[in-house]
């Protein structure tokens, strides 16, 4: 074989590798698990609760009362950002904004810094407590360690910190499951040791992994025995009974 078809051939199979591996990532990032019709009408603006879009910020701000302090939510993985509608329009009912931040592909870890087009879109908050949902709370964490002077705290669903916040003076609130199947044990008891001493801990009887949010049953997940419904009002009283206190 000629030296010039050797190498018409190492570009061929070059070429035909490249497409795979394109094909496949798009298939991977496309594949996610999508808001369910319960999401789709905690959208719709009340006599509680206004809801509006932003470029990839979907806000949910009380129509009376508004506190001095908001959330910020970044999404688990794989999952419609939307799909955490019912709970930060829960939280929103007790007069606190909170902001859902969408992410490129429905992976936080492509926008870890979200937050900071949050505050400023809402420069009139003073205060802000990050929130995620497994990866996203993750990456929540991660802007906590950054951020110390930007945020005054960090709840954590079904999730745990890569950074350690072991020197971290704000509050931090770690609430999961005792169904849920998805998080990785062994990192989620490892993590305790990058939290901070006065983390709190509250384990959410019946619940799940997939109960924080409402996209369906995610696969490998256990079974809850209480409705999603019921895993975010335990989820959402929790919060409030953290920060009323601070």
């Amino acid at each position: 074989m000629k030296e010039g078809q050797s190498l018409k051939g190492i570009i061929k199979i070059i070429g035909i590798v490249l497409t795979v591996l394109i094909i496949g990532m798009l298939t991977y990032l496309g594949d996610y698990y999508h808001a369910d019709q319960t999401a789709h009408e905690a959208l719709i603006s009340d006599d509680q609760v206004n809801v509006r879009e932003e470029g990839n910020l979907t806000i949910f701000t009380p129509t009376a009362g508004q506190d001095e302090e908001g959330f910020i939510f970044y999404p688990g993985g794989k999952v419609e950002d939307i799909a955490y509608a019912p709970l930060m329009h829960s939280l929103a009912e007790q007069g606190y904004p909170a902001i859902i931040v969408g992410m490129p592909f429905n992976l936080a870890v492509f926008n870890t810094n979200g937050a900071d087009k949050v505050m400023e879109t809402l420069p009139e908050i003073d205060q802000w407590i990050m929130v995620g949902h497994s990866l996203g709370g993750a990456m929540a964490a991660d802007y906590l360690a950054g951020h110390e002077d930007q945020v005054e705290g960090l709840v954590l669903l079904g999730a745990y910190p890569n950074k350690s916040l072991a020197q971290s003076s704000h509050p931090v609130l770690s609430l999961y499951g005792s169904e849920d199947q998805i998080i990785d044990q062994q990192g989620f008891e490892g993590g305790q040791n990058k939290m901070p001493v006065n983390a709190s801990y509250h384990e959410i009887s019946g619940a799940n992994h997939s109960g924080f949010g409402n996209y369906g049953a995610q696969a490998g997940d256990g079974t809850a025995a209480i409705s999603s419904a019921e895993q975010q009002a335990v989820t959402v009283a929790k919060i409030i009974e953290i920060w009323k206190g601070n």
